[in-house]
């Protein structure tokens, strides 16, 4: 059976309903009767996971790894057969799952800010130019 030493993508991103996992060289390790072995992308270089489902949906693309001049190719999901990678990527995709959360939660936050800015901007703006009627406005829609 094969271990998974490393495994931490260069980049994550949400796709929809589709959490990309990129991987670039050493930063993806496996282990093999005691040796180690690097991640090189020349093939496979991703794993897209369903977010709803948890699935991985490219299982057929073929992930290389090098130690000196030896290479192990292995299809996705022979990979996820015969190794411990699955406990990574539940790893990996809990903690896109929070940091998605957490972003949102901050730009919803930021967004309200800016909102209420913008309102007392324009406030401003009527009271400068004297104009009672956008003040009345702008008062009473604050007030819904």
């Amino acid at each position: 059976m094969l271990q998974v030493q490393l495994m931490k993508p260069f980049y994550t991103k949400l796709e929809g309903n589709r959490i990309k996992l990129v991987f670039a060289y050493q930063y993806f390790t496996i282990k093999k009767d005691g040796e180690l072995f690097h991640f090189i992308p020349v093939e496979g270089k991703e794993i897209i996971v369903n977010a709803q489902t948890l699935q991985v949906e490219n299982l057929s693309d073929v992930f290389v790894f090098q130690k000196e001049n030896r290479f192990i190719r292995l299809p996705l999901y022979q990979l996820l057969l015969i190794s411990d990678i699955h406990i990574h990527l539940q790893a990996l995709i809990d903690t896109n799952g929070e940091q998605s959360y957490e972003t949102k939660k901050e730009t919803d936050e930021v967004i309200e800010q800016l909102e209420e800015e913008n309102y007392n901007r324009m406030i401003d703006y009527a009271l400068v130019h004297h104009n009672a009627l956008l003040f009345n406005e702008l008062i009473a829609s604050k007030q819904l």
